[in-house]
């Protein structure tokens, strides 16, 4: 990822994480109330039916963001950076629980201090693939003591960033960042100028 300022170096990718055990999502009605769940692979395609996720962006000690890039592998959006991760919980399980559990499986990360910044936050985009989001997906923000050791099914590259430098590159290249982080982005207190 390169800036106006300087040029981020990229770490290296650690061991395979074990696959998630369960693979349903929460859909939701226009109100955003449970309605039913459904296999996650089913539900996102051309019509995409509204379902719970969210979003973390995992700050450390020293006031860095952790940014990744989605595998290339990822059906929506590879190669593309992005947030620190993203998930949908389970069926019952709490956003909190779903937040730990995804910051493990994607980046090996124990995470604390997670607090919910937007919980509102909604959006739909469309992937070059036809594949359409369609997501209400509170967004927290984390905090995480070490480095990731990623899942190389889910991120291909991660870098830690200032959110000011972080910022700048998501105004000048929108294009290079997920839909849904460049919505967020102008919403989060973290990042206003």
């Amino acid at each position: 990822m390169h800036t106006a300022e300087h040029t981020i170096e990229f770490d290296t990718i650690g061991p395979r994480h074990a696959a998630p055990a369960d693979d349903l999502v929460v859909l939701l009605d226009e109100d955003g109330r449970e309605i039913g769940t459904a296999n996650k692979s089913s539900v996102h395609g051309a019509d995409t039916s509204l379902h719970l996720a969210f979003s973390c962006y995992v700050f450390n000690d020293r006031g860095e963001v952790l940014v990744t890039r989605r595998a290339l592998t990822k059906k929506t959006w590879p190669g593309v950076w992005t947030n620190s991760f993203c998930g949908h919980p389970a069926p019952a399980e709490t956003l909190t629980d779903a937040v730990h559990r995804r910051a493990d499986f994607e980046l090996g990360l124990d995470i604390h201090q997670i607090d919910l910044a937007l919980p509102l936050f909604r959006y739909r985009a469309t992937d070059s693939s036809g594949i359409v989001e369609n997501e209400v997906c509170p967004v927290y923000l984390a905090r995480a003591s070490g480095d990731p050791v990623p899942n190389p099914d889910e991120v291909m590259e991660f870098t830690w960033t200032q959110p000011e430098s972080l910022r700048r590159s998501v105004l000048a290249s929108p294009f290079a960042f997920s839909p849904w982080m460049v919505l967020q982005m102008s919403e989060l207190e973290t990042f206003r100028a």
